[in-house]
């Protein structure tokens, strides 16, 4: 297996550069596994794919403001820095521009006025980020409150009007990098009618990291390093999940980070293919560095809803994991045919 497998060539134009209004007007693609069939509809329509009893699974992390502009002491020079993952106290994993300046004993001062707060860099990473001590923890988040930015993917040039955008309406739990996109496209009056429908919201939290910013520069895939990304599974989600299971309801994940941290729960866990080892399913949290590639036993995942992802990225290779590698050609085809909008404020699909 290559990563030049996963290279397709997308129209610049197809590329979302803000939010379409409202979040449910984005259009869905249905991608049926059992008989390959693709179909073409508006994501209000998602209810007509949901069946009673089925429980929706979503990531409820909350894109924080991490991106802060400032100095580098003494020259001047002007710096950027985005928060990636906080390690202790005052001590942080971020991505820093420009790199070449800020390396190890570095110092800098982020932020403005009387928001600021001074940081060093305590050493570099093999993934390219930075490793920084800042003087207060307390300092660092007064000057994200006043200064952060929410950082956008680079693909997207336009400025975002409307930061809230950015996040999910069920955005709740403060720490990631940018936002599980796929839940982009619900509403609150959406959710309330999947509700209706019999279907269940269940919550669950993965800190979206590193590995969404950094493109497989391997030629083998099974070589990159995704990083890591801390996740949390709270005990009313496993007795909910393990209760579908056993009446034989879908587990229907929103988006890749979702699923990938429901299969490292099932990991975690330590339940097997077929349910088997179901009743072990529990509360649990720690680091994940899951990095789903074809041939991966899919554990606990029955459905996935995602939006259309870069070539050659991690998330692309998930998806044909997921959906199987042709039939995930078929769709991306089929998208760029009909003229879907792509990436993170694109359209979405669902794949059953």
């Amino acid at each position: 297996m290559k990563t030049s497998e996963y290279s397709y060539v997308l129209p610049k134009e197809l590329i979302a550069q803000e939010p379409i209004e409202p979040r449910d007007s984005s259009r869905l693609m249905t991608v049926n596994r059992e008989n390959s069939e693709i179909e073409h509809h508006i994501f209000t329509n998602l209810t007509d794919y949901l069946d009673p009893g089925d429980l929706l699974i979503v990531n409820n992390s909350k894109v924080i403001a991490a991106r802060l502009y400032g100095k580098r002491i003494p020259s001047g020079g002007q710096i950027e820095l985005l928060l990636i993952r906080q390690l202790r106290e005052g001590e942080w994993e971020v991505l820093a521009k420009p790199g070449n300046r800020l390396k190890k004993g570095a110092k800098f001062i982020v932020g403005e006025g009387e928001a600021t707060v001074q940081g060093q860099v305590l050493l570099s990473t093999n993934l390219g980020t930075r490793i920084i001590k800042f003087e207060s923890e307390k300092a660092l988040q007064n000057a994200l409150k006043r200064h952060g930015q929410v950082p956008l993917p680079p693909y997207i040039q336009k400025p975002l009007s409307a930061p809230e955008r950015y996040q999910t309406v069920y955005a709740k739990v403060d720490g990631s990098a940018a936002a599980p996109t796929a839940g982009l496209h619900f509403t609150e009056t959406l959710l309330e009618e999947i509700e209706k429908k019999g279907v269940q919201i269940v919550f669950l939290t993965l800190h979206v990291g590193l590995g969404t910013f950094q493109p497989v520069r391997t030629d083998n895939p099974a070589e990159h390093n995704i990083g890591v990304e801390y996740f949390s599974f709270p005990e009313e989600s496993a007795k909910l999940i393990k209760d579908a299971k056993k009446s034989e309801k879908r587990i229907v994940c929103v988006g890749t980070t979702a699923l990938r941290a429901l299969e490292q729960v099932a990991i975690t866990c330590g339940i097997g293919e077929n349910q088997q080892n179901l009743e072990a399913l529990t509360q649990c949290q720690g680091w994940t560095d899951l990095f789903i590639l074809p041939g991966f036993k899919f554990k606990l995942t029955d459905a996935l809803i995602t939006n259309f992802h870069l070539p050659e990225s991690t998330l692309l290779m998930l998806v044909a994991s997921f959906a199987g590698k042709e039939l995930a050609e078929k769709a991306y085809t089929a998208a760029i045919d009909e003229r879907y909008r792509f990436y993170s404020f694109g359209d979405a699909m669902m794949i059953t």
